[in-house]
């Protein structure tokens, strides 16, 4: 058997150990990921809303916003709507306006330009404590939360999400 036969069988199995591309040295070693080019048309959409931050809220918003945008943004041809019910609806009291107004005007501002519309649930709101006149007037009452987002699902054909 020749010297370096020895040699190269080890370098066979132990070199693509060993011999890490560039992109494995930079933690990618499958690449980065592609864009998929999806056209998507306009949407009948609930969002199930039951949070507690104000983060937490912001987030449910761009999400809506942006999937209004990436659907044509044409209030005739599709519908968002988010349904509240959890530790948020103190943020939409009127008595909590000066600790939350920058929310509310952005949320306001989604509802004014029928990007989206926001339901409360009126179970929930007296459960904390608020009555339909203590919240904003942007936002319409429903007696429940979960009985709405039922009805808009099998009734109006509405996708769910949370």
């Amino acid at each position: 058997m020749p010297k370096s036969l020895p040699y190269l069988i080890l370098f066979l199995f132990l070199g693509p150990l060993t011999m890490a591309t560039a992109a494995e040295q930079n933690n990618a070693p499958w690449g980065s990921a592609s864009v998929a080019q999806t056209e998507y048309k306009p949407q009948k959409v609930v969002y199930d809303v039951h949070v507690k931050t104000v983060a937490a809220v912001e987030s449910v918003l761009d999400r809506a916003s942006h999937l209004s945008t990436i659907t044509g943004a044409d209030p005739f041809e599709q519908s968002i709507v988010l349904v509240l019910h959890g530790s948020e609806l103190s943020f939409f009291a009127i008595e909590n306006y000066n600790k939350y107004r920058e929310l509310m005007h952005r949320a306001q501002s989604l509802v004014e330009g029928e990007v989206l519309s926001i339901r409360m649930c009126k179970i929930a709101a007296q459960a904390q404590g608020f009555k339909p006149e203590d919240i904003h007037g942007f936002v319409e009452m429903v007696p429940m939360g979960d009985a709405e987002i039922i009805r808009l699902q099998y009734e109006e054909g509405y996708a769910y999400m949370q």
